[in-house]
């Protein structure tokens, strides 16, 4: 994790290291699932929710988390600040609006945007989009060749973001071209793409078939 040395102003030597605060994690939670059946957070994968995987995941990366809905009341977030789209209709871009506004109102200069149905997004993304970051506005992964704008990391740009939507830009790939993007590949180190999205009835059956495998191995 990156860290800054903090000094007093009659001493040019570091009294100690203070971790920066992890970014913001927000979860897009408000897409209506048709391809699934509908209420795609709440489906159940291994007996929990979809939804369960990702809060799971953001934990183990940030203190800070939200979950982007809709409207109020489409689903229990489990304790978790609901974000409602404040631009309806849009899709994810919404739920990025809704991201850059939490994370400024915490304080947080950067935030990652995470899917409610990539149950196996890596625990280390956060960390290592933001080894990456560098200069840039954005890091996106980039995972057997397609790129992942909804697993991507953010500096917080509330006036650039509000100006893009002025201008009818709903895509979250190119308002993260237009800002200035680095794009990070991901290595392939396991069978499964552990950015595959949970869309229809069948990518869950896959998705269950690789629990069941997972849970038959032995640990070494």
């Amino acid at each position: 994790m990156r860290t800054r040395a903090v000094v007093t102003a009659n001493s040019d030597v570091p009294l100690r290291m203070i971790a920066p605060p992890a970014p913001a994690i927000v979860i897009a939670a408000g897409g209506e699932g048709q391809r699934i059946g509908g209420r795609k957070p709440l489906r159940l994968l291994g007996r929990q929710p979809l939804l369960a995987y990702a809060i799971a995941n953001a934990a183990a990366q940030s203190d800070c988390m939200a979950v982007a809905v809709r409207e109020a009341g489409q689903i229990d977030a489990g304790g978790l600040p609901l974000l409602c789209d404040a631009v309806p209709g849009r899709g994810p871009i919404s739920a990025l609006v809704s991201a850059f506004d939490f994370a400024a109102a915490q304080n947080r200069p950067e935030v990652l945007l995470i899917g409610c149905d990539q149950p196996f997004l890596p625990h280390d993304l956060a960390t290592k989009l933001g080894a990456m970051l560098g200069a840039r506005k954005v890091a996106m992964p980039v995972s057997r060749g397609k790129y992942q704008p909804l697993a991507a990391l953010w500096r917080v740009d509330q006036a650039a973001l509000a100006d893009y939507i002025a201008q009818r830009g709903a895509s979250l790939w190119r308002f993260a071209a237009a800002q200035g993007v680095v794009h990070v590949e991901w290595p392939e180190d396991s069978a499964r793409d552990p950015f595959a999205n949970i869309n229809d009835p069948a990518a869950l059956a896959e998705a269950e078939a690789h629990l069941s495998t997972a849970a038959r191995t032995p640990t070494r």
